[in-house]
């Protein structure tokens, strides 16, 4: 099966891998919150991004770091709009997608130029999304998780962690696939209801996803299970970050959503090399 989705009419090939950059306006995001304190500074960071080699930009107004606070509809609208018509305005052929769970946010990021929906929540957090995403017939990346980001640190037991999320986007792709989505990336969530020791185990298991011969996003970058693990800090877990990522991508990962594009590039020009 193709591992090509189309983005503005654009066909993106990721049987060869490609990075995702984020870029987060949210003042509470675990590494890079508040960080842009003007537009000059956010579209320096995403020229830099493209000019590193990014193919894609996740702008993100919502936090989904465990116990972030929760924030309305209106106020997230207020993050991301703005950002994203700056975005398109600055670069017009800036892939961007939304990181929302809701079909609203969605939605209007779709008309401001975004080209693609990123929903942590895979359809569970808002009954629309699911009619939404295929009503504007744009990829959609599902990912795993459980509760809410201010619950899901308690919703960590499974019966068996990797059938489990098989059984998850199984279901989760089927309700898709009835509405007509075409375009799916599945995203198993690191960090996400699970603990530093079950993010290892589907880290060393992440092969058993492409049974769903579907692309695979891997968003490990700076997580807690690197810098824990390692008892250090965030801010020093870049080479952690660029160790996974480099094992992401031999188990098969054809997106990696990352803080860091530079460094994320050079694990893609590398592994390839091994092919």
């Amino acid at each position: 099966m193709s591992k090509s989705i189309n983005c503005k009419g654009r066909l993106i090939d990721l049987e060869q891998p490609k990075i995702m950059g984020i870029l987060n306006v949210t003042p509470d995001s675990f590494y890079d919150g508040g960080h842009y304190k003007n537009n000059m500074a956010l579209i320096g960071q995403v020229k830099l991004m493209l000019e590193q080699g990014a193919t894609f930009i996740d702008v993100g107004g919502y936090s989904s770091r465990p116990n972030a606070d929760d924030i309305t509809e209106d106020q997230e609208l207020a993050r991301v709009i703005p950002i994203i018509e700056l975005i398109i305005r600055e670069f017009p052929e800036t892939l961007i997608s939304i990181d929302t769970f809701r079909s609203k946010v969605a939605k209007e990021a779709i008309e401001a130029g975004a080209c693609m929906i990123n929903d942590i929540s895979a359809g569970h957090l808002d009954p629309n999304m699911l009619t939404t995403v295929a009503q504007l017939k744009v990829p959609y990346i599902m990912m795993h998780m459980r509760g809410t980001p201010q619950t899901m640190k308690e919703l960590t037991h499974y019966d068996h962690l990797i059938k489990d999320l098989l059984f998850y986007f199984s279901e989760r792709l089927s309700k898709a696939r009835e509405l007509g989505i075409v375009d799916v990336i599945i995203d198993p969530g690191f960090g996400f209801a699970k603990t530093i020791e079950q993010n290892f185990d589907l880290l060393s298991k992440l092969e058993l996803f492409n049974c769903m011969e579907l692309p695979i996003l891997a968003g490990i970058s700076r997580k807690s299970m690197i810098y824990k693990t390692l008892n250090t800090s965030v801010d020093n877990a870049l080479n952690g970050t660029t160790i996974l990522n480099t094992i992401a991508l031999q188990k098969g990962a054809s997106i990696l959503r990352v803080h860091d594009v530079k460094e994320a590039v050079e694990c893609i020009t590398l592994t390839q090399q091994l092919l």
